[in-house]
């Protein structure tokens, strides 16, 4: 392995020779068409790498101007290498690297939130993408509305021009390029949100109308910005220490931003870009009007089933998710909960071959290149199941049967992330992190055994109220919540399996 010392670092100037992915944007940043929030290893391991390769089949004005939630670290990295980074592929045929290069400008969202808004109004600028987790659009699970108690959205919300939530940046960006002419624009989210261009209108649509905004602003937003919805699906696992060192391995460079991917990536999005658009489709991107039903397959497929893996992994000791998914229990738990409770619950898109794609699946739950971590898929569960659990719940019990596999995963979750009193659920569910973990902690600190717990964590409305008024659910996690405290998530995984078994068999 190379010398760290002694290896060139990644700049424009190390370019000739080395493996290039798609085609570059143009280098001036002024005809940068996109502007990005969220400038992680997920966007620049999926939206990016379509977008160069979309500039491969059909050039254009597409750079991305990037800006970072709030950590300096990349946006230091990427600005001292010229907007270079690569991408190292993780596969079943061997690893591989390649750079990256669109980006052409950088910021910190909480260091510079008048940059956003000025880059929003700039008319050079067509499409915002986002990557800001679920939690940006600062939707309330108890009402599905705008969470206007939210402290950070209610500061926004008494001083508009001063912004710090996504939300209110976004809204006052748009609110400024109105005041600029009001020039078409798109608002694209790629986030794991149902129906997230829907939500995103939604969300800042009410944060306009509760901060005040003039009737023009509202009347811009409503008919010339679009918000499409989209699906994205590629497992990028946190970058580690050594990922620097096995890109100087394969290009001879030191890249200080590299990001490590799978080989698979899906990219499904509504064409809807009054002010134009990449060719994404060219690059590897599915433009459909089926979205809502392909991001069904994503949360009842893979992510819902992801989630168990990896609360009953970590329970079970296991620090990766092809480790827990090694594990026969883990894995027949897992494919029943697809096969018997979840798809059932989905319309499928039109030609979609769910075998292959559950086939694919179990594939990448065994890449053990990738060494997904439980505590990264099992983190922020709290934004995270409210997507997957009460839809497909409800649809089994409104129908007579007992979801008995997705009781066991609220279950795990609660087990690692909020466990009952005097339970240890190990160190890979301790290191999970949750925004709403000490609201809930104290919510269940009431509870003397595991079963009540598990109700007052219910009816407290974390994953929906409607499912918590399910008297028959609400025990039956609470079953699960004592065997897992009591003889471990093995033997609970086997009693919701025969359980499950029972209903739909």
């Amino acid at each position: 392995m190379p010398d760290p010392g002694s290896t060139p670092a990644l700049d424009r100037s190390r370019l000739d020779g080395l493996p290039l992915l798609g085609a570059a944007a143009p280098q001036d940043p002024a005809r940068a068409g996109i502007i990005h929030l969220g400038l992680g290893a997920f966007h620049r391991a999926h939206a990016a790498v379509h977008t160069a390769r979309a500039l491969a089949a059909e050039p254009g004005d597409w750079g991305i101007i990037g800006f970072a939630n709030r950590s300096r670290s990349v946006v230091d990295a990427m600005a001292r290498q010229d907007g270079l980074y690569s991408v190292l592929e993780l596969s079943e045929a061997g690893t591989r690297a390649d750079l990256v290069d669109v980006h052409r400008g950088f910021g910190v969202m909480t260091e510079d939130p008048g940059a956003v808004i000025r880059e929003i109004a700039d008319t050079h600028r067509r499409i915002l993408t986002l990557t800001v987790s679920e939690g940006g659009y600062y939707v309330s699970p108890r009402t599905g509305h705008l969470d206007v108690d939210a402290p950070l959205l209610r500061a926004d919300l008494a001083d508009p021009s001063a912004p710090r939530s996504v939300i209110g940046l976004i809204a006052a960006g748009l609110t400024a390029r109105a005041a600029a002419g009001g020039e078409p624009f798109t608002v694209l989210p790629c986030d794991n949100v149902a129906s997230a261009g829907q939500t995103a209108r939604q969300m800042i649509t009410e944060f306009l109308e509760h901060s005040g905004a003039d009737d023009a602003v509202l009347a811009y937003v409503r008919d010339s910005v679009s918000f499409p919805d989209a699906m994205v699906d590629r497992i990028v696992p946190a970058t580690t220490a050594g990922t620097s060192d096995q890109v100087a391995e394969l290009l001879g460079v030191r890249d200080d931003a590299p990001v490590r991917a799978e080989q698979f990536s899906m990219w499904v999005i509504e064409d809807d870009f009054p002010a134009g658009r990449p060719a994404w489709e060219r690059g590897g991107a599915i433009l459909s009007d089926e979205v809502e039903k392909y991001e069904q397959v994503k949360l009842r497929i893979l992510n819902g089933p992801h989630s168990l893996i990896a609360y009953l992994g970590a329970l079970d000791g296991r620090v990766t998710i092809p480790a827990s998914f090694a594990q026969d229990w883990i894995a027949e738990a897992t494919l029943a909960l697809i096969h018997d409770e979840n798809l059932p619950t989905i319309d499928l898109p039109s030609g979609f071959d769910v075998a292959g794609y559950i086939e694919d699946l179990t594939h990448r739950w065994r890449n053990h290149d990738l060494g997904h971590r439980t505590r990264q898929v099992g983190s922020d569960g709290s934004m995270r199941l409210p997507q997957r659990i009460p839809v497909p719940a409800r649809f089994h019990l409104g129908a007579g049967r007992m979801p008995a596999l997705l009781a066991l995963t609220v279950a795990a979750w609660f087990a690692c992330v909020v466990p009952p009193r005097g339970f240890d659920p190990g160190e890979q569910a301790r290191s999970m992190t949750d925004p709403a973990q000490a609201r809930l902690q104290e919510i269940g600190s009431r509870a003397t055994t595991p079963a009540e717990h598990a109700r007052i964590l219910l009816e407290s409305g974390c994953l929906s109220e409607e499912l918590a008024e399910h008297e028959d659910f609400v025990e039956l996690v609470g079953a699960l919540l004592t065997t897992i405290v009591s003889s471990g998530p093995r033997a609970a995984a086997a009693e919701a399996l025969a359980a499950s078994m029972k209903e739909n068999h």
